[in-house]
């Protein structure tokens, strides 16, 4: 049995903030590897790259980490991509490994409000990581592990930003994935 860290989102564009959650849970949880989910449909998002740009950015950004994996189950289906789903289907294709879903500390006090919650939280553990100015607040019911990290304040809206105004991103993401920013002018206005 393996146990495998899920770090969902859209990646636009991968950073430095991802990576740094992603090693951090491999190490405090004790995990195999760390899959990057990233969300064919997100539900809650508009106007994000193409899924081929976001793809390939997530691969270059974890090319050279072997634990860390790319897995594209959410791109299977056409529907949105909802966690209770892409859970149910991994647990289906995975049965013997174990599962941690690694989300903010902030985004807990919101879980209850996610798509089929009840099913979620007995599906899956959240490995929460605190960011700037949050604090845990574990809705009942749920497995919640801590995953304590240095704090870096890094977004990808801010990334899209920079790069929009012409600003370096150097240091925010990988230098493959500003290489390919810069190559395909991802976020040029």
């Amino acid at each position: 049995m393996s146990r495998i860290g899920l770090m969902g989102g859209t990646f636009d564009p991968p950073h430095l903030g991802h990576l740094l959650i992603a090693e951090q849970a491999r190490e405090q949880l004790e995990l195999d590897e760390v899959w990057f989910l990233p969300a064919a449909i997100p539900p809650h998002k508009v106007g994000f790259s193409s899924a081929d740009h976001r793809i390939e950015m997530t691969r270059r950004a974890i090319q050279n980490q072997s634990d860390f994996k790319l897995n594209l189950i959410e791109f299977e289906r056409s529907e949105p991509s909802y966690t209770v789903e892409t859970m149910k289907r991994l647990i289906e294709q995975y049965p013997n490994d174990e599962f941690y879903f690694l989300i903010g500390a902030d985004s807990l006090v919101s879980l209850e409000s996610w798509y089929d919650y009840e099913t979620l939280i007995r599906l899956v553990t959240f490995g929460a990581v605190a960011r700037p100015g949050t604090r845990y607040l574990i809705p009942e019911k749920a497995d919640v592990r801590a995953i304590d990290m240095p704090q870096l304040e890094i977004s990808s809206t801010d990334i899209r930003e920079r790069a929009k105004r012409g600003k370096s991103i150097k240091y925010l993401v990988p230098t493959p994935v500003e290489e390919y920013v810069k190559e395909h002018k991802l976020y040029d206005v």
